[in-house]
């Protein structure tokens, strides 16, 4: 219920990336604040899950990666990381997951959601 509350009150903002052009090499370059926690490139698990291929994929289905019973009870909900999930996500991962382990507070720039989003569609699978 709360996930489609915020999903709602996102659309309500007007918070799309859709009016957003995409640059995936300016996406690279904000994806540096998340590089302590996360790859995108390989298929490394550091504290957070490899990102590689990230857009389609199920929620928490990382092989190796423990993911809070929050984030599994996101996947049992059936959630894909496609673009309207992720950029519901990335601005409040935790008003999205609640009781994530991520503490990572958030890309509040829209522009900055939308390029990481479209860096994110080039780290494949």
């Amino acid at each position: 219920m709360k996930f489609r509350l915020v999903l709602a009150a996102l659309a309500l903002m007007g918070f799309s990336t859709a009016g957003f052009a995409q640059d995936a090499a300016e996406g690279e370059k904000v994806f540096k604040k998340c590089l302590v926690c996360h790859t995108a490139t390989d298929a490394t698990n550091k504290v957070g899950p490899s990102l590689k291929g990230i857009v389609g994929r199920k929620a928490a289905s990382v092989e190796g990666f423990k993911y809070s019973p929050a984030m599994q009870a996101k996947a049992a909900e059936g959630v894909i990381w496609d673009e309207a999930t992720l950029t519901a996500y990335l601005p409040d991962p935790k008003a999205f997951v609640p009781g994530t382990k991520m503490v990572f507070p958030g890309l509040k720039n829209p522009q900055d959601v939308a390029n990481v989003i479209a860096y994110l569609k080039t780290t494949g699978m």
